[in-house]
Formats: structure tokens, sequence, C-alpha cells
């Protein structure tokens, strides 16, 4: 009876544990995600409230490192460089950090983005960018911090910041005329060495028009200046499905040759085998 009643109680313990009250979270998390020209802008803060205090200059003192939010630090990500204060910022992740004032905020984006707040010890070094923003007064009080995405073009944009009565907004300056240019130039100028290379191997490998692949990769082979061991060995067992075994023991020579060059042994003992079973014995250095 004992032992009933010691297993009845770890049950009721446990099931205490795991039927826990969930209540909403007091800063909610908020995921936006913004195309601004062709660039992917992808923002993650949460959104602590005002709930009757005074923010700037009280909660969030003047001149201190802010999380710009609540919570874990707020982090925003781009897919392309960008530019922002004046300073090129690689694609990737920051995080934002803000020291705001009365008339002003310093806004700092950090490389190290993954905080449960702000760093133990500030890295100067870790800043990639930051500029000043100059505060614009609301007519009303925003209860919830916010952040937005205003001003859109294909170019740039703001990242602005709302809270209590404060408007703050960072531009951004994104390189599209850049990108669409790249893409002009490469459609203009057709399908790349790779671009003919990808569709032969793909043919190849999908039982596809095996002659439509020999064409693809002997045209990626003449638009290369060194074309490298792997294209010929693809190009040699292109040429072999195709039953060109003449084609196929010369491109596998030119692929055992490049990669014994460049001390790729895998490569070597795929060619090697290949000519003993399309040249009969080893022929490569005839």
């Amino acid at each position: 009876m004992k032992k009933f009643f010691l297993f009845v109680f770890a049950v009721v313990i446990v099931g205490t544990i795991e039927a826990q009250i969930k209540t909403p979270a007091l800063s909610p998390f908020q995921k936006i995600e913004q195309k601004v020209g062709l660039t992917d802008v992808t923002l993650e803060y949460s959104r602590p409230a005002m709930r009757g205090r005074t923010i700037f200059g009280g909660l969030v003192p003047y001149g201190k490192l802010w999380r710009t939010g609540a919570n874990a630090n707020t982090k925003i990500t781009f897919s392309d460089d960008v530019e922002i204060g004046g300073k090129a910022l690689e694609a990737g992740s920051y995080a934002i950090y803000t020291k705001p004032s009365a008339k002003s905020w310093e806004v700092m984006f950090y490389s190290d983005s993954d905080y449960g707040g702000t760093p133990d010890e500030w890295d100067d070094n870790k800043v990639a960018a930051s500029l000043t923003a100059e505060v614009y007064p609301m007519p009303m009080a925003v209860q919830s911090f916010t952040m937005t995405f205003d001003d859109l073009t294909k170019d740039s944009a703001n990242l602005g910041m709302i809270w209590e009565n404060v408007y703050v907004a960072v531009p951004i300056k994104f390189h599209t005329d850049k990108a669409v240019f790249a893409s002009i130039d490469r459609v203009m100028n057709g399908p790349s060495n790779r671009d003919y290379y990808s569709a032969a191997v793909y043919y190849l490998e999908s039982d596809k028009d095996i002659n439509q692949a020999k064409t693809w990769i002997d045209e990626a082979i003449s638009m290369r200046e060194k074309p490298s061991f792997w294209y010929h060995r693809q190009q040699s067992l292109i040429y072999a499905k195709a039953g060109d075994k003449k084609g196929a023991v010369e491109a596998a020579k030119k692929s055992l040759k490049l990669a014994k060059e460049a001390g790729n042994d895998n490569y070597v003992a795929m060619n090697e085998k290949s000519l003993k079973l399309w040249d009969g014995p080893m022929t490569a250095d005839k």
C-alpha cells in the first residue's frame, strides 16, 4: 500500500509540473520580414510596454547602453551588403544597440548578435557601423516599443524606433542598382560556363538528352581559360554515355592529368578506373 501511495504522489507531482499555467508575455516577440529592392531584411525584437512608467530618462536611462527592446537583444539580418552611416555593412546578422538621449540616439550595429541582452564586455571592434539619429517628438504616447521600416524606395529605407513620445529613424542604403546591373549583364551576356556545366550534369544524371548535355559541357569547357579536372571528368562521363568512346578517353586523360597536378587522389582513382574500362590497359600517359 505504501508503494501505491508513493506512485500516486509521483504521478501527481509530474502532472503538476507539466500542467503549468500559460500567460501572455509582458514583452511579446515580433519578427518582421521586409524586402527592399532585391535585399531581404529580417528584424527580430521584443516589445516592452510603458505600463505607466517614464521610459526615456527613466526606465531607459539617458547615455546608457540599451538592448533596444526587451529580453534578448534586437537582431537585424541583411541578405546583401548595405550602407549605414556612410559605412559599408556586409550581409549577415547584427545586434542593434542604442544610447538614447533627449535630443539624439547613438545607434550601433554590433557584429556579435547572440546575446541575452547587452554584452558583458563591450568590444568597439565589433561595432560594424554606427550613427547618431535625431529624436523627433510624437504628438501622442505610443504604449508599446515599436520598430518599423519606413519611407521605402527601391534602394533605401528608414529603420524606425518608436516608444513613449519619441521617434528615431536610421537611414539604410541598399545597393539595388548594382545588383540589377549585375543581373542584366549576366542575362545579356548569355549563360556562364557554370550555367552550361550545371545544365549538362543535370541532363547526364537525369537521363535526359545526352547529345544536348554533350553540347553544353563542351561549351562550358570552351568558356574557361583553364578548365578544372571536374569539368573534364563530367565531360568524359557524358561522352561515354553518348557512345563516344574516343572522346570519353580523351576527356578522362585530361581530367587525370589535372587531378594529379591538383593532388586530388579521389579524381585520380576515378579517372584511372574509367580509362581501364574504356581504353583497355592503362594508357593515360600515352
